[in-house]
């Protein structure tokens, strides 16, 4: 089995992390992995493994013939048989096929807003469908809407996974008192719903208490990431909400938490839940996309609407106010991640999805 990843970029975003995450699991069990990024580098490309053969593709243009080229030419060299296209990329892939009618296309969709999307919003998309020989999806919502709008007739559901991470050095790099930091992992952008938090840690006071919350994610500069920062300053916070930008560090991070929130409006499937499981961390999760599924129930985190400000303080409070439910959920979670979203268990899966193509 010969199998390319492709994702635009190596930013750190859900899907891209992903992609190198399968690019990387699968060096380790198939006959060739590659990885292309076709538009930008970024921060992830240091996680590329050694075994995965690395293209930068470098497209300006929405057809850029000569990046096109390169990519046909280093599929041929290395006899890829199976394009694993992730999410936008898809049309770089289709176009390759145009030349290499042989290659089989499989896409994966990571965004979990599209269930709320029109088939006109989504026409492109749903047109090139018919070029793909299946379809992966993050999320059972997303593989309802897919098998009901796209014109490719197998999709599977494939859950995102974590890979184990034995060493930790901890660096005491976090602000705040230790014991009482809350973090927020996601990049400053929409719909990680950051707004909410930054208003209930206000109306609970949460400082005064001497807690402290942690927002760790790229920080685009733009006008939602001057709202949070024009929150904090209004209110004063400024000791006591800390903006870290992107980290190359979460593990030593996640180490010095005490709680870990994730609000968003819409979800896929968050590496930020797998991540705070894998740290035993107690979470306050939003119940989009597929965060009820991973918290399964309540038993290992604390689920509200991410619309719902009173749902969130009062799920904040619980855990706050009780030790003992913070060690038993955090436990929870991490049992529930080691058991179902760790590299070894999915990537099974993924390979008997190929092998249905």
């Amino acid at each position: 089995m010969r199998v390319l990843q492709i994702i635009d970029s190596l930013e750190a975003g859900g899907a891209e992390r992903m992609a190198v995450n399968f690019a990387n699991a699968l060096g380790k069990t198939i006959e060739f992995s590659g990885l292309v990024a076709t538009r930008k580098e970024g921060s992830l490309k240091t996680q590329i493994d050694s075994d995965v053969s690395y293209l930068f593709l470098n497209r300006k243009l929405v057809i850029d013939f000569k990046a096109i080229l390169r990519l046909r030419k280093f599929i041929i060299k290395n006899k890829v048989t199976i394009i694993h296209a992730h999410s936008s990329s898809f049309f770089i892939a289709v176009l390759l096929k145009l030349t290499l009618p042989k290659i089989k296309i499989t896409w994966h969709d990571h965004y979990g807003k599209r269930i709320d999307e029109t088939q006109i919003k989504n026409r492109y998309l749903i047109l090139l469908s018919p070029f793909f020989s299946s379809v992966f999806v993050v999320n059972p919502l997303l593989e309802q809407w897919n098998k009901k709008n796209m014109l490719c007739s197998k999709v599977y559901f494939i859950p995102n996974f974590i890979k184990i991470i034995n060493k930790v050095e901890k660096d005491p790099s976090l602000k705040g008192v230790a014991g009482k930091r809350i973090l927020f992992l996601a990049n400053l952008k929409e719909p990680k719903n950051h707004s909410i938090m930054l208003k209930a840690f206000e109306n609970l006071k949460l400082n005064h208490l001497g807690w402290s919350l942690h927002l760790i994610g790229k920080d685009y500069l733009d006008d939602y990431s001057k709202s949070i920062k024009i929150f904090i300053k209004k209110h004063a916070l400024e000791n006591d909400i800390h903006l870290y930008n992107s980290r190359s560090d979460i593990t030593s991070i996640l180490s010095q938490a005490t709680i870990g929130v994730l609000t968003s409006t819409h979800e896929g499937f968050p590496l930020t839940l797998l991540e705070y499981g894998l740290a035993s961390l107690p979470v306050v999760s939003t119940n989009t996309g597929y965060c009820s599924s991973i918290i399964n129930n309540n038993n290992s985190g604390l689920l509200f609407n991410p619309l719902q400000i009173l749902e969130l303080e009062n799920q904040i409070i619980k855990l706050i106010l009780d030790e003992e439910l913070r060690n038993e959920l955090g436990l929870n979670l991490k049992k529930t991640v080691l058991e179902n979203y760790v590299e070894d268990v999915v990537i099974q899966k993924l390979i008997l999805a190929y092998n249905r193509l």
